[in-house]
C-alpha cells in the first residue's frame, strides 16, 4: 500500500513539474515577441496625445514595472530614428477602460498602429529593439 502511495505521488510530481516547465518555456517564448492582430483602431482622444504622421508606438505601462523602462528607452529610441513615429505611453492604472477595452492583461504591453490608428502589431513583454523596427516595417509600409 505504502509503495502505490509513493508510485502515485512521484507520478503527480512529475506531472506537476512537465506542465510548469511547459507552461515557462511558452511564456519564454511569447515575451516581448510582435504579433500581427486586427484589434481595431484607437484615435488620438482615446491615447490623450496625438498618433504620428507615419506610425505610433504605444506602451502601456504602470509605476511598479521594472521592464517598462527598459521598454519605454527602446521605443523612444526607436520614435526617434524614423520621421512621423511617436512614442507614446499610457499609464494603464489610470486608463483601466482603455486596459479592458484593449484586453492589456500585464505590461508592459506595446501596440504599433499605422498613420489611421489601426493597431497592426502587439507585444506582451519587452520587445527587443530589431523586432520593433520590423513592426514599423509593417505599419509604414
Amino acid at each position: 500500500m505504502l509503495w502505490r502511495v509513493m508510485v502515485s505521488g512521484v507520478v503527480v510530481a512529475a506531472v506537476v513539474l512537465v506542465a510548469a516547465t511547459a507552461f515557462g518555456l511558452l511564456r519564454r517564448w511569447r515575451d516581448g515577441r510582435l504579433r500581427a492582430v486586427d484589434d481595431g483602431r484607437l484615435r488620438s482622444g482615446d491615447l490623450g496625445a496625438e498618433l504620428g504622421e507615419r506610425a505610433t508606438l504605444v506602451q502601456f505601462s504602470t509605476a511598479f514595472c521594472a521592464p517598462c523602462r527598459t521598454t519605454s528607452r527602446i521605443l523612444g529610441e526607436v520614435a526617434g530614428m524614423v520621421d512621423g513615429v511617436v512614442h507614446v505611453e499610457v499609464d494603464a492604472e489610470a486608463n483601466l477602460d482603455l486596459v479592458r477595452k484593449l484586453d492589456i492583461i500585464r505590461t508592459p504591453t506595446t501596440l504599433v498602429l499605422d498613420a489611421d490608428g489601426r493597431i497592426v502589431q502587439r507585444a506582451s513583454g519587452a520587445p527587443r529593439k530589431a523586432d520593433v523596427i520590423a513592426a514599423l516595417g509593417t505599419a509604414v509600409a
